[in-house]
């Protein structure tokens, strides 16, 4: 494989060159701040103190966005920049890892944004004195694992506008990557993801006397087993796309009492958000007369999620040549129906989403045990800084 970066410029090679020996220096106070993110998480929509925390050590002002978020600019101040997104909140997860540095207030960095956040905090300080080409523009994002989406928010805010940023860039840990490797690829890499929800209602009545009632416990078990069948008949089977059932309830617990009414709950991943809905519309229809065939009514609502995320590929054939320079190894494009908020800022600005290896601990993302090692703060910096190279690189193309 030839390197895009086999001609680096001088310039850009002792950029890159200061960049990693200042980040070297700053490594030990960020494994520090990660600690203390960890040790008091903040859960989605409440994570203004974590935004003030990050703030406060990178010494650098930040303009709100989305409640609790914020945008920061280090370098010039005007013309494009480089935005580098660090996702704010934690999940609803009683930790169970056994570490000192544990949270005990319900919520847990389950799924790593302690380290991204401590991974661009050290990026940016290691960058305050560099003669950066471009700005560099650390967006602190909240509610990354819940609606409605802090990114959705930011896009359609003035401040993102005024930050004029050309390219974003995301880094996320990942215990399915190699310790040391970077997944990139380009185009499509997470799902369209939404919410489903279908309520069945009819008329309730006594189990001795089915007849004087309507069978709603009937008519929601149909629709269930129905679903993949219905999915099956309307998306192309070389294209993804799952429905999956998450909850289901229908009355209150008694057994002789016939319920008036059942609610589905279930999420839908497809590879466009176009497809999405016109499945949504064609389940609509099985719903209504699933439900009508059992004397009983049937709605579905679809609550859209994230539209699918896409990797911009010029972005990506110029990380890929960037990433051995900063010492990590290329791993498999990890592509899959699950689903990241990050695909909005890829809406409005060609944009890449990695995935940065991590030891994990032999748990999946969300698990109450999951805690990725020490060094991936490291391997996560190293990834932003790769990154905002390969932007540069792009910028400096487009610009006469």
């Amino acid at each position: 494989m030839t390197s895009a970066t086999d001609a680096l410029p001088t310039d850009t090679q002792t950029l890159l060159t200061d960049w990693l020996a200042a980040l070297e220096r700053e490594l030990p106070a960020a494994a520090e701040l990660r600690r203390v993110l960890h040790r008091e998480p903040r859960a989605s929509g409440d994570e203004r103190e974590t935004t003030e925390r990050v703030a406060a050590a990178m010494d650098l002002e930040f303009e709100p966005v989305a409640d609790t978020g914020g945008i920061g600019r280090l370098g010039p101040d005007s013309g494009p920049a480089i935005g580098m997104r660090g996702e704010l909140d934690a999940l609803p997860v009683t930790e169970a890892t056994g570490v000192e540095w544990a949270s005990t207030n319900g919520c847990m960095h389950a799924c790593g944004h302690d380290v991204h956040l401590a991974a661009l905090t050290a990026v940016v300080r290691a960058a305050r004195d560099l003669p950066l080409p471009y700005a560099l523009v650390p967006v602190l994002q909240p509610r990354e694992e819940a609606y409605p989406s802090g990114a959705a928010d930011i896009v359609e805010e003035p401040a993102f506008a005024r930050a004029e940023i050309a390219h974003m860039f995301g880094a996320h840990v990942h215990p399915g990557v190699p310790v040391g490797a970077v997944a990139t690829g380009a185009g499509f890499v997470n799902a369209a993801a939404g919410e489903l929800r279908i309520v069945v209602t009819g008329r309730g009545g006594h189990g001795a006397y089915p007849h004087h009632g309507d069978d709603v416990a009937g008519a929601v078990a149909q629709i269930i087993s129905g679903i993949p069948a219905t999915l099956r008949r309307t998306v192309d089977p070389m294209h993804s796309a799952v429905v999956s059932v998450g909850t289901v309830r229908v009355g209150s617990g008694a057994a002789n009492v016939l319920p008036a009414s059942g609610e589905i709950l279930a999420t839908i991943r497809t590879a466009s958000s176009d497809e999405a809905r016109r499945l949504a519309d064609v389940l609509r229809d099985f719903v209504a007369h699933q439900a009508s065939a059992f004397g009983c009514t049937g709605t579905l609502e679809h609550v859209e999620g994230e539209p699918e995320l896409v990797n911009d590929e010029a972005l990506v054939a110029e990380l890929d040549g960037l990433l051995d320079r900063v010492g990590l190894d290329h791993a498999e494009p990890m592509r899959s129906l699950g689903a990241d908020d990050f695909s909005f800022f890829g809406t409005a600005v060609p944009s890449v989403m990695t995935f940065v290896g991590v030891d994990g601990g032999g748990v999946s993302l969300h698990d109450a045990t999951f805690l990725p090692d020490e060094h991936a703060i490291e391997r996560v910096a190293k990834t932003f800084i790769a990154g905002y190279l390969a932007a540069a690189r792009r910028l400096d193309g487009a610009t006469p």
